[in-house]
């Protein structure tokens, strides 16, 4: 062989030897990991956090009829029939500086809701008049700066609760 061939060869030999030699076991600190804090580890290691505007969740014994992920701006969700006594659910989660109208057909009732730059807010309404238990629409106004969510669901009416009677009001009138 030549003798540039293996001068080569032996540069290139050299090369490969050199960081395998680095990751030899013979040095006793790098037999064990150091140790760490746990705000190092945290730092290090990011865990995602979950997404805030992720759809409400519905209590175990409800049923879905309809949702709707993550979204921004104007958008309308269909939601199917429900059964005859059933209430209408409607759980809307925002997070974003502005104000957001839900409306919801056929029941023709509407809301507004708050939302805040830094915390998502959850509004639940549940709706147990006539027509609730009919397939519809839930309609949601919202500015571009807001991102949210919407779940639509079935369930047993809440039974309404007496009035609170406070010391000197027996009857919980106001």
């Amino acid at each position: 062989m030549p003798r540039r061939t293996l001068t080569g060869l032996a540069v290139a030999c050299a090369a490969l030897l050199v960081p395998l030699a680095g990751c030899s076991s013979d040095h006793p600190e790098a037999a064990k990991p150091a140790e760490t804090t746990g705000q190092e580890r945290s730092a290090r290691l990011p865990v995602p956090a979950p997404d805030p505007t992720g759809p409400p969740e519905l209590d175990a014994d409800e049923t879905l009829a309809g949702r709707q992920k993550a979204t921004t701006g104007n958008a309308s969700i269909a939601f199917r029939e429900g059964k005859k006594g059933d209430a209408l659910i409607v759980a809307v989660r925002c997070q974003g500086a502005g104000k957001i109208k839900v409306a919801v057909r056929p029941v023709r009732m509407s809301f507004p809701l708050e939302c805040r730059a830094d915390k998502a807010d959850t509004i639940y309404n549940q709706v147990a008049v006539g027509g609730a238990d009919r397939s519809g629409v839930v309609s949601v106004e919202a500015p571009s700066s807001v991102r949210w969510s919407m779940t639509i669901g079935r369930g047993a009416p809440v039974q309404e609760e007496p009035p609170i009677e406070a010391a000197g009001n027996p009857k919980g009138r106001l």
